[in-house]
């Protein structure tokens, strides 16, 4: 039975639906229009002071070296194989995936079609795939601890989101750890264990429609993970090394971004990004559109000393964190599709022109 990758390469438009794009663009302008709307005060915009805003320059800086670090390490997953254009070209389009499709979905996909067009295999592609999320998952086992110890002396988790709040945010954290836990051990330990673990799970009478296709992917999942486990130790430290400082990077826009406005607690700014990032993961919506600014508003709002200015932050962060993203990711993975409907229309025709009968001669 074709796994999911199998079926991209018939038809990657799948995940680049129009329906889900104009649903993650339509849900953040609302979003952002209810944040503007209950904190916005009239003559706002005189109290910007020139001297801070050069700091939105910064935050684009950050932003496209979020990009880089995310392309070094694919790059370097690749061993090189892949050219910095090409990617860029697969960030991109991961970005742009991941930010218009339901988290059900997520970007990894399309990601390794797209790896899998620009010259790499199917199984090595799947593999630098895995890897990654890997990594993400060790640097959230990392920032969690981080977390906790900072609550000691700041209050991380704002008030205002009430006890409800508190619960769901310690128990994302009690699943991350999890999660981090048993992937980290199944992947680098005793990918035999996990393929056992996934393979009961989807015996369950409610997930046994999918048993053959979760199958097959625990069957590549433990191939993948005998090669990784053969990569020296300098291999996962400098990939989680890129991958730590693309997540610092993404973590700090927000900050960067308040600051180029008024001044505010900078750590406590930080530390609130990181743990809003962690709760980003959670938002159900495609791309987390319409929660992420409700959240910014929320963890970030009560830093800000003129209410007047939450709307207009929470504008400038994802006009640099979300709507260039989705225009240049949307001009790669545009690439990609178009690439694999000449291929398919070339092939078509070769196809066609073979089984035309030669024309008898007199």
């Amino acid at each position: 039975m074709p796994n999911k990758t199998d079926h991209i390469e018939e038809n990657p438009q799948k995940y680049f639906s129009k329906k889900y794009l104009f649903i993650s663009i339509g849900l953040s302008l609302a979003g952002m229009g209810i944040v503007i709307y209950l904190t916005y005060t009239p003559g706002v915009l005189e109290h910007l002071k020139p001297k801070r805003l050069p700091g939105l320059f910064i935050a684009l800086i950050v932003s496209l070296l979020r990009l880089w670090f995310v392309a070094a390490k694919i790059r370097y997953l690749a061993e090189k194989r892949l050219g910095w254009m090409q990617s860029f070209r697969v960030v991109l389009t991961w970005d742009f995936t991941s930010s218009i499709t339901p988290s059900t979905i997520g970007g990894a996909p399309m990601a390794t079609y797209a790896m899998s067009k620009e010259g790499l295999t199917l199984g090595q592609s799947t593999a630098i795939i895995l890897y990654g999320v890997l990594l993400d998952q060790l640097w959230f086992a990392l920032a969690v601890p981080i977390l906790l110890v900072a609550g000691i002396f700041y209050e991380v988790i704002p008030s205002n989101i009430g006890a409800v709040g508190e619960v769901s945010m310690f128990l994302l954290y009690a699943g991350l750890l999890t999660y981090a836990s048993l992937l980290a051990y199944g992947v680098l330990k005793n990918p035999a264990a996990l393929k056992k673990v996934v393979n009961a799970v989807f015996k369950l009478p409610f997930l046994r429609r999918w048993k053959d296709k979760v199958a097959k992917e625990a069957e590549n999942l433990e191939e993948y993970s005998h090669e990784l486990r053969k990569k020296p130790t300098s291999f996962l430290v400098k990939t989680f090394f890129l991958s730590t400082m693309s997540w610092i990077c993404r973590i700090a826009l927000p900050t960067i971004v308040i600051l180029s406005l008024l001044p505010a607690n900078e750590i406590l700014s930080l530390l609130r990004s990181l743990a809003m990032n962690l709760a980003f993961l959670i938002m159900p919506t495609p791309g987390g559109s319409g929660g992420v600014e409700g959240l910014f508003a929320l963890f970030q709002g009560p830093l800000i000393e003129r209410t007047a200015f939450i709307g207009l932050a929470v504008f400038l962060w994802r006009i640099i964190s979300y709507y260039i993203s989705i225009g240049f990711g949307m001009m790669a993975t545009t690439w990609y599709i178009n690439r694999s409907m000449i291929e398919n229309f070339s092939n078509n025709s070769s196809e066609s022109a073979d089984q035309i009968p030669p024309s008898k001669t007199a």
